[in-house]
């Protein structure tokens, strides 16, 4: 429960400090006085989006701040879950800048608005004064069927379950879509791989052979001017070698007679030993070089075959067409295993219906028992409120399709007056009267759930008398439970509170300011008093508030 909001540099807030207990709390004071403004800094701590505006002091930040007691609740998880430490007391924090940036701590930890905002609806229910019109809503009302059949648990577990099965689902669509457009593309990914397949390109070495090519083409050629090289070289009696030969015959004699003769003798024998080997060399080249029209046929076929693959695929050489060959070969393996993964998903996804659906019977068997006892409780609780003629029908329809609820959809039809026929809510109920059915709907569900604190802001609209009084002994029953603050102008409901704070403004240094105090039985007394005349009480006035407080 909330057990305290600290306020500072909010609207009309300096600086306030309020310490809440459990049971039924009431706030009362003049219209205007800033109660509201106390619910707008409450709803930053729950998460509520804001802006600079709300700032009293432009150049200062707004600082709110709640401590909220969570003993009796389960939200060790929630921690957990959100790397927050947990502690019993628990403090939540917003900051709003002069810049208007936010930011948002529980227990000095930086967190998102969207962690807060989910942590906030585990602690408080706010209920203002256009909370009535979420009573037409379907979620709300299918929401309050499931808390009195009390199957939470099981309606998480559908939820979860479901929001997987839509996930399968849509993962089916962009598989099938894949499969559509892939049947398209499958031919052309084939003619190109297997073009590219029969290049047989990780044999291929283009250099070598455009090498062979050209040596093929000019064979004629190279094997006439080698000839001729190798006659110059050993051919006749007189040659190149043999003429080397003597030279290096002269230069070795004469080489005792001189170092730079002896040297140069030795570089003469170097160069006829070398000159040797290229002779035997260019005869074996020679002999080699064979002109192979055939083989020259099936080179030039290849090499231009490769040439034509390398400039369509607008690439430089045999590993970029690998690569794309290897690329191709993956998509159509991949094509090939999507049957297989839309088969596969498809039988998940059929056994995940079979599934939701048993869940869903199961909660909507739960729902249908829960209906009867609902009108049942409502009714008796908007007879004890002075509707004892209106009756609330809960209308299901069940249908063979699942959605993220179940199988049922759920209508609340209402009929204040005796005689007249059920209908919906928002073309029946008044103002008042959908305040006392919100109230009568609040007050079951709280009895049901594990939420430890209310906020009703001004339920009483349309109510006064009797029926206030009611009213207010509603609140206090629902305060034995949970901890109830109510904002009100009645005094039939104000005289119900264990506690009553009392909001007003101040005027200080030419500048108007929002205050709250906590009254004591005095005080209470003569606030009461004045609700129910003006604002000098009367005797009577003074009495009847004794008795609306039983003192």
């Amino acid at each position: 429960m909330l057990k305290s909001i600290t306020i500072n540099n909010y609207a009309l807030i300096d600086e306030l400090n309020i310490n809440l207990d459990s049971g039924l709390t009431i706030i009362t004071g003049e219209t205007g006085a800033g109660k509201s403004i106390l619910l707008g800094a409450l709803a930053l701590v729950l998460g509520d989006r804001a802006d600079s505006s709300a700032l009293q002091e432009k150049t200062k930040k707004c600082v709110v701040e709640g401590v909220f007691d969570l003993s009796k609740q389960k939200l060790k998880s929630f921690f957990a879950d959100n790397d927050l430490d947990y502690e019993t007391l628990c403090t939540i924090r917003r900051e709003i800048s002069a810049e208007g940036k936010s930011r948002a701590f529980i227990n000095d930890t930086p967190v998102t608005l969207q962690v807060l905002k989910t942590l906030g609806e585990s602690l408080i229910d706010v209920h203002s004064q256009h909370q009535t019109l979420i009573l037409n809503k379907a979620n709300f009302q299918l929401a309050v069927v499931d808390a009195f059949a009390e199957h939470v648990k099981d309606v998480d577990a559908y939820t979860t379950d479901y929001a997987a099965y839509k996930k399968r689902s849509e993962q089916l669509i962009v598989l099938e879509n894949e499969e559509a457009q892939s049947k398209k593309d499958v031919d052309y990914f084939q003619f190109q791989f297997t073009e590219l397949e029969q290049a047989d390109l990780d044999a291929i070495d283009l250099p070598a052979m455009e090498s062979e090519l050209q040596t093929l083409m000019n064979a004629e050629d190279i094997k006439a001017n080698l000839l001729r090289i190798t006659n110059s070289l050993t051919g006749g009696d007189v040659n190149l070698l043999s003429s080397l030969s003597e030279v290096k015959q002269v230069l070795t004699q004469l080489a005792k007679f001189n170092k730079e003769i002896a040297a140069l003798s030795e570089r003469t024998n170097a160069s006829l030993i070398e000159l040797k080997d290229i002779a035997r060399e260019i005869e074996s080249v020679e002999e080699d070089v064979v002109y192979n029209p055939k083989r020259m046929e099936e080179l030039s076929a290849k090499t231009d075959e490769l040439n034509r693959l390398l400039l369509k695929h607008r690439v430089q050489n045999t590993a970029d067409l690998i690569a794309i060959r290897n690329t191709l070969a993956d998509k159509l393996q991949g094509i090939s295993s999507l049957d297989i993964q839309i088969e596969k998903l498809k039988k998940e996804m059929a056994l995940a219906e079979k599934n939701l659906f048993s869940k869903a019977q199961k909660l909507s068997k739960a729902r249908q028992a829960a209906m009867p006892q609902i009108e049942k409780e409502i009714s008796k609780t908007l007879t004890q409120l002075g509707m004892p003629n209106a009756q609330l029908i809960v209308k299901s329809d069940v249908t063979d399709k699942l959605t993220a609820t179940g199988i049922d959809s759920v209508g609340f039809l209402f009929s204040a007056n005796k005689g007249s026929n059920a209908k919906e809510l928002n073309k029946v109920a008044s103002g008042g009267e959908l305040s006392r059915l919100m109230l009568s709907i609040k007050a079951l569900v709280a009895k049901l759930t594990q939420l430890p604190s209310i906020i009703f802001d001004e339920i009483d609209t349309g109510v006064s008398g009797d029926v206030a009084n009611k009213v207010g002994e509603i609140m206090s029953k629902m305060g034995v439970s949970m901890q109830v603050i109510a904002i009100t102008h009645l005094p039939q409901i104000a005289g119900k509170g264990a506690a009553h704070l009392f909001v007003f403004k101040e005027i200080k240094n030419g500048k108007t300011f929002t205050r709250i105090k906590e009254l004591n039985k005095e005080e209470r007394i003569y606030e009461i008093a004045r609700m129910l005349s003006t604002d000098k009480p009367t005797d009577a006035a003074i009495k009847n508030a004794k008795e609306l407080l039983k003192v």
